[in-house]
């Protein structure tokens, strides 16, 4: 009976947007798929989505603070372990090593470890109970804990998803209370080494081609000089080209017929919404992100105590992040690279992971209002407000 009061108290604005999305998922998937060889592939997006309700669920009643402390770093040694596994026995396809097999279905490790990092992440954060973050003793540990993901995730090569790390990171530092200067030299850092990159482009092209894997070399030249290779920018200039030609409304999707957007139904699923359904139809979309993303912090705000209010601005980084590469990359307003659209995309490691997330989420916002548990080694009774001292 305890957990069917725990589900009556389920945040149902956050569980009604992301049905929403899902829905329009399924809905863009039939339409990148329909009359093609993958004509059919929606129904396994909606038999996905039933299988991992289950999971969701489980997640949802469940006290986030048992998965913080001991448990969250076990939940992140097993994701590292897959990583690894990867190397030796991943599946191969198109070039990347990303992939487990296991029966019919692919596992992508990389998405599973974005979740237990953000645990582990959490735990570390709330320890210093809102306190400004110490230089040796709080960042470096948590600079740790997102690195080594991301330099194996790297290896795959992965760069999409090993991106999402930086601006989790990011997103969680600042809300845990880092001194502005130390995120200003963050930024910095990251904005001169951009800069550096498009400086070399044009300054000195042999030497950033040394610097800088041949695939990588091919998405900055097609982001900053696209003319320079027509072939190269087929993929970005069908996509404008395709999201222009919808309009308001939407047309019949010619780019998306005749495949000239390749996988329009997993990494390119924007561009189908944006050709077939038009302004009206991308606007939608947008909105139903903001609506979660703002829902998330709002939960964030009510959260019994710091560590479930660091999860879930954790988890809102993730899907922020996402959200505005895979968008981004396809408007031209950053570089093209794989990276999935939270619950729009086809893609079952995916589809778990950010329906989990909202499930851990759903966690915070059920046990606001409980006693706190043993969290880290020691109670605490913090508020969970977010903001620097």
């Amino acid at each position: 009976m305890i957990y069917i009061r725990k589900l009556n108290k389920l945040d149902r604005p956050t569980v009604i947007f992301m049905l929403a999305l899902i829905v329009i998922g399924t809905i863009a998937v039939h339409g990148a798929t329909s009359g093609t060889k993958l004509d059919g592939l929606y129904v396994n997006n909606i038999v996905l989505f039933a299988v991992f309700t289950i999971p969701t669920l489980l997640v949802a009643v469940f006290d986030y603070t048992l998965l913080m402390g001991a448990v969250s770093y076990v939940l992140y040694g097993i994701g590292l372990s897959l990583l690894l596994l990867v190397m030796f026995v991943g599946e191969n396809i198109n070039g990347a090593v990303r992939w487990l097999s296991i029966g019919s279905f692919q596992l992508q490790p990389s998405e599973l470890i974005k979740i237990a990092t953000v645990l582990v992440a959490a735990d570390l954060l709330h320890k210093r109970s809102g306190r400004t973050l110490r230089l040796v003793r709080d960042l470096l540990p948590i600079g740790a804990v997102f690195f080594v993901p991301t330099f194996i995730i790297m290896k795959q090569p992965d760069l999409g998803t090993a991106l999402v790390f930086v601006g989790v990171l990011l997103a969680m530092l600042w809300m845990g209370n880092i001194r502005t200067s130390y995120m200003v030299l963050l930024l910095g850092t990251i904005a001169v080494a951009i800069g550096a990159i498009c400086w070399l482009y044009y300054a000195d092209h042999d030497l950033l081609a040394k610097l800088v894997k041949p695939h990588q070399m091919s998405r900055i030249q097609t982001f900053l000089d696209p003319a320079s290779d027509p072939d190269k920018s087929w993929h970005v200039n069908n996509a404008m080209h395709a999201i222009g030609s919808g309009g308001l409304r939407g047309d019949s999707g010619f780019y998306i017929e005749r495949g000239y957007i390749p996988y329009a139904y997993s990494d390119s699923i924007y561009v189908v919404i944006g050709e077939k359904y038009g302004f009206l139809g991308s606007s939608t979309l947008l909105l139903l992100y903001f609506l979660l993303i703002f829902r998330m912090t709002h939960i964030a705000r009510e959260s019994r105590d710091l560590a479930g209010a660091y999860l879930v601005i954790g988890l809102a980084g993730m899907l922020v992040f996402q959200i505005f590469v895979n968008i981004g990359m396809h408007i031209g307003l950053v570089p093209l690279t794989g990276l999935s659209l939270p619950f729009i995309s086809y893609g079952g490691s995916s589809l778990l992971v950010n329906m989990v997330s909202i499930g851990l989420v759903l966690s915070v916002h059920v046990h606001k209002d409980d006693v706190l548990l043993d969290v880290g080694g020691h109670l605490t009774a913090e508020p969970a407000l977010l903001g620097h001292k």
